[in-house]
């Protein structure tokens, strides 16, 4: 829940297990304990998006047996290894650092990722503000980090089952073109449209694409999104690596953000997240802040973590 810096110093005080988020300012006044950090000013609370420099959003965890540790980008593979076989770890990780490109790039690699469940989320910033760095923190050492990521390993009792979700409004176009990739990576100049190389930025302008819409790549039969950024001198950058192999669409057009999500979400009505986050770019595409989305809250991120980055997703968290 959204909490003040002064209600948040008292359960952190208390010693309870916390994620918190919140702007790096404040982050780094909380007093040391048992919690783990990352930086926003975005969120999505019970009463509907909110947009706040003063409040944290504070998730508590009624749990006894868990780790906390700090990854750089050489180490960030261990994190699948290091997780509980019963229980979860939330990840965080600070937005365009050298560990963020690393684990968005070969997490589906790692030893164990796909029998662990590891959720979490990319710290950031609010765009609108100068002066602002994404990190992670380890509230037990009172230390920041823009250059590792933060990880909580939680065990859960063995009788109780977690389950790893995503919310995704987006689906293929299956009237687009199939685009694939030669190339790897965040940032891309050409591709293959139904097999014939050409630019990507040229087609998505000639094409009148809306940039709003991400790529949707079929993952095993499953839809991840790879949201577009920016397009610069020719190349399309993405808040996501785009893979060889991976056949890809654009999504299908949303008319009412709002409407859709809260559809979605319903399918998921019975399920109690204890731990949740959002997409920055649903919050602005959808235009999010004082409206609300039924039943789930948490920080609003710059990447998701559903064992691998995702993006324009909601991913949650819940034991039964």
């Amino acid at each position: 829940m959204l909490m003040t810096f002064e209600s948040t110093s008292k359960l952190i005080e208390d010693g309870k297990l916390l994620h918190i988020a919140g702007t790096e300012s404040l982050l780094k006044k909380l007093p040391r304990g048992k919690w783990i950090g990352g930086s926003t000013e975005y969120f999505m609370a019970k009463d509907g998006g909110k947009v706040s420099g003063d409040l944290l959003f504070v998730t508590e965890f009624p749990y006894k047996n868990y780790f906390i540790k700090a990854y750089s980008a050489d180490e960030v593979s261990q994190v699948t290894i290091d997780a509980f076989a019963s229980g979860f770890t939330i990840l965080i990780i600070p937005f365009d650092s050298a560990v963020h490109r690393e684990y968005a790039q070969n997490a589906a690699t790692y030893e164990n990722m796909f029998l662990r469940n590891v959720v979490g989320w990319i710290s950031g910033l609010n765009l609108g503000k100068q002066g602002q760095t994404p990190i992670s923190m380890v509230g037990s050492k009172a230390e920041s980090y823009t250059d590792k990521a933060v990880a909580l390993h939680i065990l859960t009792p063995e009788e109780k089952t977690v389950s790893v979700n995503i919310i995704n409004i987006f689906e293929q176009d299956i009237d687009s073109p199939l685009i694939e990739f030669t190339e790897e990576g965040f940032a891309i100049k050409k591709c293959r449209i139904d097999g014939k190389e050409v630019s990507l930025a040229d087609y998505i302008a000639d094409n009148a694409i809306d940039t709003k819409l991400p790529l949707v790549g079929d993952y095993s039969g499953n839809d991840v999104n790879i949201s577009i950024k920016s397009i610069e001198d020719g190349t399309v950058n993405f808040y996501a690596p785009v893979f060889k192999r991976i056949k890809y669409r654009m999504a299908k057009a949303v008319s009412d953000y709002e409407d859709l999500f809260n559809s979605r979400i319903s399918e998921h009505e019975n399920s109690e997240a204890i731990f949740s986050c959002n997409c920055i770019l649903n919050f602005l595409y959808g235009d999010l802040e004082h409206k609300k989305l039924n039943a789930f809250s948490g920080p609003i991120t710059f990447g998701e973590i559903a064992y691998q980055l995702v993006n324009q997703t909601l991913v949650y968290v819940s034991i039964v």
